[in-house]
């Protein structure tokens, strides 16, 4: 990993990119361990302590830990002087990067995105973005639009752990070696098929969504859009797993309800679809133009091929303001 970003980022950004980043694999590195050991550490089910926020989600025994494997590898870099985690109330400054000689950095991340999904061991991952501080460790530097963002990565933990980054020239992906405990480049430079022949969404929820949403869907599935071909659903209720695949595969992933969070989930998603040729959008707008407004904020998200998200927009009413009551 170290050589393709030293092939890919100005030397004057370079070794704060290359530390960042040695500390983010090391704790890819740990959470995988930890989730390869759950079951048998008693890590599975609910945290005893309550969510906080109204905004977030309570949380999973595995979410707590993740995070602070998150925020001790990031600290301990030197470089960070704020973190936004999607289990932490508040931003959270780190004094030791402030004042220092360099750049300094603004991580925001979702360390266990999934959770609902972790006492099954269902693929989870972690999601991770970077930005370049404005302040020496103002709350407000982790209010900046997805446009700014330097780096964005996600890990999958799966059948194989992999990391999939972007330093803002193309997306690669590496896989873990566990004989070694190293990741090595599997997948240069991923390009994200034009068009797919995949969709991913609850489509239980079918009957609850706007009249737009409905027909794209119908259209595809029966080979009546843009692309004569027949869609298929493949739905895992995992984001970074359903993304990952979409990546791979082409086809659009979403949630058309405001539920995922623009800063932990859909900016840095949405940077590395771009970087990756495909799009990202709320099903009217591009997620990485969106001022955010809040820590925790929500909105409805469509990433995928390029010719996929736009034939979803031209429906124009794609997305679930209006939640029924469910939570799932």
């Amino acid at each position: 990993m170290a050589d393709q970003l030293s092939r890919e980022t100005h030397t004057g950004r370079r070794e704060d990119l290359l530390v960042i980043f040695a500390a983010l694999q090391t704790a890819v590195r740990k959470i995988a361990h930890l989730l390869s050991r759950a079951g048998i550490e008693d890590l599975f089910g609910e945290a005893e302590a309550p969510a906080g926020s109204a905004d977030r989600d309570k949380a999973k025994k595995l979410d707590i830990v993740a995070n602070e494997v998150m925020k001790v590898a990031l600290e301990g870099t030197g470089r960070v002087s704020l973190m936004a985690s999607e289990e932490d109330d508040e931003p959270v400054s780190v004094h030791s990067a402030c004042g220092r000689e360099g750049g300094s950095y603004v991580a925001v991340f979702d360390p266990l995105d999934g959770s609902r999904n972790i006492d099954a061991s269902i693929p989870t991952g972690t999601i991770f973005g970077l930005y370049a501080a404005a302040t020496s460790g103002e709350p407000t530097d982790a209010l900046q639009p997805g446009t700014r963002q330097i780096a964005a990565a996600y890990s999958l933990y799966s059948s194989a752990t992999m990391l999939v980054v972007s330093w803002g020239s193309g997306v690669h992906g590496f896989t873990l070696d566990t004989t070694v405990g190293e990741f090595v480049l599997s997948h240069p430079k991923i390009q994200i098929p034009q068009r797919g022949q995949i969709y991913s969404v609850n489509d239980a929820r079918y009957f609850d969504w706007p009249e737009g949403l409905r027909r794209y869907i119908d259209d595809i599935r029966q080979g009546k859009g843009q692309n004569p071909k027949q869609y298929s659903a493949r739905y895992i209720c995992s984001l970074v797993a359903d993304f990952h695949r979409t990546l791979l595969y082409g086809g659009v992933a979403m949630n058309p309800r405001s539920h995922l969070r623009l800063i932990y989930e859909a900016n840095p998603l949405g940077f590395l679809a771009e970087q990756a040729g495909g799009r990202a959008s709320d099903g009217k707008r591009r997620i990485l133009d969106i001022q955010p407004e809040k820590l925790h904020q929500r909105l409805p998200l469509f990433l995928g091929s390029p010719d996929d998200i736009a034939e979803l927009e031209s429906y124009e009413d794609v997305q679930q303001i209006n939640n029924p009551g469910y939570t799932v």
